[in-house]
C-alpha cells in the first residue's frame, strides 16, 4: 500500500502541475539557458534588423531551409524551439489550424458571428473590438501553451458570385467595405505597440481566389482571367488596404493562377505588388500545399526544385506545407535559387517572430505575459459576441409593423424549421469550440412559452413528412418563427452552391405553415449566401423576415432580442440578393465584373443592373430616421501637375491621373444630420454612395460605396455626423488599363433616399513636369 500524501505535498503538486499547465516554455534566448542567453539575437538592447541578422549568420543551410515550413523545426544547438505557424481566428480561436488546441484549461473560446454577419453591422469600432477580443484569447492561450501567435486571418476576397461557399467569410461584395473590415481586424488582432505584435493576422487569399468547386472546376486548378481593370478596382482593393492601413504582417497568396501564372509563383505580384508598392512589412504565406499544387496539379514547373526556386524567388517567404522543406536545399545545390534568396525569406518570418516577442526570454514577462486561462471567454467578451450578431442581423421585411413582437400578445410562439435549434450551425466555418450557445429555441423560450417542432430533419429538408406536427404548431400559437436556411453541407470550403433558392422542401414548408398559422408568421434565415426568397417576400402572410448570416455562439439570444424588440435592427446586407434567374448561362469561371453587351449581366451592385431581391445596403429598423445634408462643398479644385507627355496634358483630358494630382489629404468634408423621428430608440447606418459624372464611360460603376458610419440616435433627438472622403481614393475609377484616374465634373454623393448631393470636381494647374 503507498503511503498517503500530506495535504502540503498534495498542495504543492497541484501548484507545479497548474504553473506547468499554464505557461509555455521560452521559444528562444531561455535567460536559465547559459549557452544561449548571450547570444546577439537575444538581446533585446538590439535593433530587430541586427537581431535577425545575427541568427541568420549562424544557421546551416539545412536549418534554414527547415524554418521554411508551417511546422518550423527547432534548432537545438541555440535553444529554438519548434514552432507551428498555422492557427485561424476568422470570428475566434479556432482550432482548425494545427498550431490551436483546446482542452482542460482552454475547453473553448468566443466564437464570434461569421463575418459576413458582422459586416452587416457596418461598424468599423465594432471590428477592431472583436479583433482585440480575439487576440486576448489567442495571447492568453498562447502563453498556456495551447496556441501559437500566427494567424492566418481575416479572408478579405470579394464575394463575387452569390454560390460561393467561402463567401460566408468574407465582408461581402465590396471592395471598400471589405479593405475597412480587413484594416480594422487586424489593427485589434496585432494591437497598437508601435512595431511590436500582439499577435500577427494575415489577408488571404491574394488573389482573385473565390472558387472552390463548380461544375468540374476546383480551385486547384483554376486559372482566373482577369483584366487589369477588375484587378486593381475590385480584387484588389482589400488587400492594399489591409497592408497599407492595417498594416498586416502577412499575406496569403492563393492556390489559382491568375492570367497563367500561379500566384504563389508570380513576383510581380508578390515582390513587385505586395511587399514593393504597398510596402507589407512582414512575410508571405501559401495557402496550404499551393507550392505543391503548382507542381502536382497544375504542372507549373517540370522539376519541384524549379516550383520551390520559382515560390522563393517570387517573393514566397514561407510555405504552409512540406514542399520547400523537401525540395529548396537541392533547387540551391542545382543554382536555381541561392542561399541568400532563402535568407531574404527568413528575414521576414523572423523579424515577425521578433516583433511577437517570441526570441526575448520568459513570455509571463512580457507584454500580455499575464493572460491566461481567466482572459478566455470571460462575460465581457461573451457579451460582445452577442452584441456583434444584434448589430449585423438584417430586418428584410416587416409588413405593419408586425415586429418586434410582443410578450403580452405572444405569449405562445411556435418555433418551427431545420435551423430553429441549431448550435453549431450558427458559427460557420473557421470556428473554434465556443464558450457555449443559446439557441434560437432557447432564445425566443426567454420570452414566450415556445411550441417546437422542427418539420425538416435538416436543411436538406428531403420529404414532408414532419410537415403536420409543423402546421399543428403554428394553428395553435400567437405566433410563428420559421427558422430556416442553409449550413456548412450546402455551402463551405470546397462546397459550391449549385443555385439560389432555398433547400430540399423548404420553401413548401414555408408556404404551408404561413397558411396555417394562427398568428404572425416571422422567417428568420441562417445563411452565409444570399438566398432567392421571392416567394416569402411577397406573401402577404409572411409578415416579417429576418436574415441572421451565421450568428455566433450567442445566435439564438440575438435573434429572439431583435423579434421582441430589446435590440433594435441596424444590419445591412453586405451582398445583393439576386434572383435565381440570374444565375442563367453564368458561369463562375467568368471572373468579368462589368456587363457585356453580349447578354453577361455583370457582378455586384457596381455594375450589375437587373432585378434583386433585396439590393447592397437594404435593411429596416424599427424606427424611422430622416437624413439631411448640414453642409457640403459644391466644388472642389483637384491640383495636378500638368503632365506632357508629346503635345498633350493630362489637362485636357476629362479624367486625371490618380498619379498626376497633388492628392495629400484632399478630401470632400460632409455634414448630415440624422434625426430619429420615432419612437424607439435605434442605430442608423449611413451608406455614402459616389455615382461618376454623367456621360462617362459605360465601364465606370453605376455607383461605389466611398463612406460609412453607424451612430447611435435616441428617439427624437439628432445627430451630427461627419464624413471626410478622400478624393483620390474614392472618388476615382479605374480605366481599362488598369490607370486609376478621377473624373472632372458633377459627381452624385448619395445617402440613402433622403440626401442626393452634386459636386464638382475642377483640375487646378500646378505647372508641367516631363513623363
Amino acid at each position: 500500500m503507498a503511503p498517503s500524501l500530506s495535504p502540503f505535498i498534495v498542495l504543492f503538486i497541484v501548484v507545479l502541475l497548474q504553473r506547468t499547465c499554464e505557461s509555455r516554455d521560452t521559444f528562444a534566448c531561455d535567460p536559465k539557458d547559459g549557452t544561449t542567453k548571450k547570444l546577439p539575437f537575444c538581446s533585446v538592447k538590439l535593433a530587430i534588423p541586427e537581431r535577425v541578422k545575427d541568427i541568420i549568420g549562424r544557421l546551416t543551410l539545412q536549418e534554414k531551409v527547415n524554418l521554411l515550413v508551417n511546422n518550423a523545426a527547432a534548432v537545438p544547438r541555440f535553444g529554438i524551439k519548434g514552432y507551428e505557424w498555422w492557427s485561424e481566428a476568422l470570428h475566434g480561436v479556432s482550432n482548425v489550424g494545427p498550431g490551436t488546441k483546446f482542452g482542460a484549461l482552454f475547453p473553448g473560446a468566443t466564437s464570434f458571428p461569421q463575418v459576413i454577419t458582422t459586416a452587416a453591422s457596418f461598424n468599423a469600432s465594432l471590428w477592431e473590438a472583436i479583433g482585440r477580443v480575439v487576440s486576448d484569447e489567442a495571447r492568453a492561450m498562447y502563453n498556456g501553451g495551447a496556441a501559437g501567435l500566427t494567424y492566418w486571418s481575416p479572408n478579405v476576397n470579394i464575394f463575387r458570385d452569390p454560390r460561393w461557399g467561402r463567401g460566408q467569410e468574407t465582408p461581402g461584395e465590396d471592395p471598400v467595405l471589405a479593405g475597412s473590415y480587413a484594416a480594422s481586424y487586424v489593427k485589434g488582432l496585432q494591437g497598437t505597440d508601435g512595431n511590436r505584435l500582439k499577435v500577427a493576422a494575415c489577408c488571404k487569399h491574394f488573389t482573385a481566389y473565390d472558387i472552390d468547386n463548380w461544375n468540374g472546376v476546383d480551385r486547384f486548378h483554376f486559372n482566373a482571367q482577369v483584366s487589369k481593370q477588375d484587378i486593381e478596382d475590385t480584387f484588389d482593393v482589400p488587400f492594399r488596404m489591409c497592408v497599407k492601413e492595417g498594416k498586416v504582417a502577412s499575406v496569403m497568396c492563393s492556390y489559382n493562377q491568375v492570367n497563367g501564372v500561379p500566384t504563389c509563383a508570380d513576383p510581380n505580384l508578390l515582390k513587385k505588388t505586395v511587399r514593393g508598392q504597398w510596402g507589407l512589412d512582414g512575410y508571405i504565406v501559401s495557402d496550404c500545399d499551393s507550392v505543391g499544387v503548382f507542381y502536382n496539379s497544375q504542372h507549373y514547373t517540370s522539376t519541384p526544385e524549379e516550383a520551390a526556386a520559382d515560390a522563393i524567388k517570387a517573393g514566397l517567404d514561407l510555405d504552409c506545407g512540406p514542399f520547400l522543406g523537401i525540395h529548396t536545399q537541392d533547387a540551391v545545390k542545382k543554382g536555381l535559387v541561392t542561399e541568400s534568396d532563402v535568407n531574404g525569406a527568413l528575414v521576414n518570418t523572423l523579424t515577425v517572430q521578433m516583433r511577437l516577442g517570441m526570441f526575448d526570454g520568459e513570455p509571463s514577462a512580457q507584454a500580455y505575459g499575464k493572460l491566461g486561462p481567466k482572459d478566455v471567454c470571460k462575460p465581457a467578451h461573451q457579451e460582445l459576441a452577442l452584441e456583434a450578431a444584434r448589430q449585423g442581423i438584417v430586418l428584410l421585411k416587416n409588413t405593419g409593423p408586425t415586429l418586434p413582437l410582443s410578450t403580452q400578445h405572444h405569449r405562445t410562439v411556435a418555433i418551427i424549421g431545420p435551423n430553429s435549434n441549431v448550435t453549431v450551425t450558427m458559427i460557420g466555418n473557421y470556428a473554434g469550440i465556443a464558450c457555449g450557445y443559446t439557441s434560437p429555441l432557447e432564445g425566443i423560450g426567454r420570452y414566450a412559452r415556445t411550441i417546437h417542432q422542427p418539420g425538416c430533419v435538416n436543411v436538406a429538408c428531403k420529404d414532408d413528412k414532419n410537415f403536420g406536427p409543423a402546421l399543428d404548431a403554428a394553428r395553435q400559437a400567437d405566433a410563428t418563427v420559421l427558422v430556416i436556411g442553409l449550413d456548412q453541407s450546402i455551402e463551405a470550403e470546397t462546397i459550391d452552391r449549385t443555385g439560389l433558392l432555398l433547400p430540399g422542401h423548404q420553401q413548401d414548408l414555408v408556404s404551408k405553415v404561413a397558411a396555417a398559422s394562427k398568428g404572425p408568421t416571422i422567417l428568420v434565415l441562417m445563411s452565409g449566401g444570399p438566398i432567392d426568397i421571392t416567394f416569402a417576400k411577397n406573401d402577404p402572410r409572411i409578415a416579417g423576415i429576418l436574415w441572421a448570416g451565421y450568428p455566433g455562439q450567442a445566435g439564438g439570444a440575438a435573434i429572439a432580442d431583435i423579434l421582441f424588440g430589446t435590440a433594435n435592427p441596424g444590419g445591412k446586407l453586405p451582398v445583393t440578393w439576386y434572383p435565381q434567374e440570374y444565375l442563367k448561362n453564368l458561369a463562375m469561371t467568368n471572373m468579368a465584373m462589368r456587363a457585356s453587351s453580349i447578354g453577361y449581366p455583370g457582378r455586384t451592385y457596381r455594375f450589375y443592373k437587373g432585378p434583386v431581391v433585396y439590393p447592397f445596403g437594404h435593411g429596416l429598423t424599427y424606427t424611422h430616421f430622416v437624413q439631411t445634408l448640414s453642409s457640403a462643398p459644391t466644388l472642389v479644385s483637384v491640383p495636378v501637375h500638368g503632365h506632357r507627355h508629346g503635345n498633350n496634358t493630362n489637362i485636357s483630358n476629362k479624367a486625371i491621373r490618380v498619379t498626376h494630382a497633388k492628392c495629400g489629404k484632399l478630401s470632400i468634408t460632409l455634414h448630415v444630420d440624422v434625426k430619429n423621428v420615432g419612437s424607439r430608440d435605434g442605430t442608423h447606418t449611413l451608406l455614402v454612395f459616389s455615382a461618376p459624372p454623367n456621360g462617362g464611360a459605360h465601364w465606370v460603376p453605376q455607383k461605389q460605396l466611398v463612406a460609412f458610419e453607424k451612430v447611435h440616435v435616441a428617439a427624437n433627438t439628432k445627430q451630427r455626423v461627419r464624413f471626410n472622403i478622400h478624393v483620390c481614393k474614392f472618388l476615382s475609377v479605374v480605366d481599362r488599363s488598369g490607370i486609376r484616374r478621377i473624373p472632372m465634373g458633377e459627381h452624385s454623393l448619395q445617402i440613402g433616399d433622403d440626401v442626393n448631393h452634386s459636386v464638382s470636381l475642377q483640375a487646378e494647374a500646378l505647372g508641367i513636369i516631363k513623363s
